[in-house]
């Protein structure tokens, strides 16, 4: 594991106290896929070495740089960049960012059951950022499919800066 202080223009995936183990998996797939930093903001909902989270990508635990933290405070006291909430809650959409800086960058997540504290939200509005969806169907998106959109994006705008990587399909394999 690398220290995140090292490398500069990172995306970091932030969960404040996820609460269930198949979002957080696909969560930590998508962070190993993407060399992003993911923060955990305790309490979990669930012990990390539950038999469901291990299905949902437990092994590729040891590929992520992972941090834990005790509270919400004890996270904003670390963090070196900028933070955005994401939330339905927002007037701004998160394609309306640029993220190409070379600055790091915090996308946080709040619980699947009650988002992000409506204190610190009020208090942090000018970050907040929102995906574009029709609330009337639908209360929310799932956590683990925002994580993806938000990171996807932030990569696309800096052109997929360390995922350089092209794979090509062998013929010589079928033989």
């Amino acid at each position: 594991m690398t220290d995140s202080t090292t490398q500069k223009g990172r995306n970091h995936v932030v969960l404040y106290q996820p609460q269930i183990p198949q979002n957080t998996g696909n969560i930590a797939r998508t962070c190993a896929a993407t060399n992003s930093p993911l923060h955990i903001i305790k309490p979990m909902g669930f012990p990390i070495d539950d038999k469901k989270m291990k299905r949902a990508g437990l092994d590729y635990w040891d590929k992520l740089e992972i941090y834990y933290y005790d509270s919400l405070d004890a996270f904003m006291s670390s963090v070196k960049g900028t933070v955005y909430l994401i939330s339905k809650f927002a007037d701004k959409t998160y394609s309306d960012v640029n993220y190409n800086q070379t600055e790091d960058y915090y996308f946080m997540f709040g619980r699947e059951d009650t988002g992000l504290p409506e204190s610190f939200m009020r208090e942090h509005a000018d970050h907040a950022l929102r995906i574009p969806m029709n609330d009337e169907h639908v209360r929310s998106l799932n956590v683990s499919n925002t994580v993806c959109m938000i990171v996807y994006e932030a990569l696309r705008q800096r052109q997929f800066k360390g995922l350089e990587i092209s794979h090509k399909y062998q013929n010589d394999k079928l033989k």
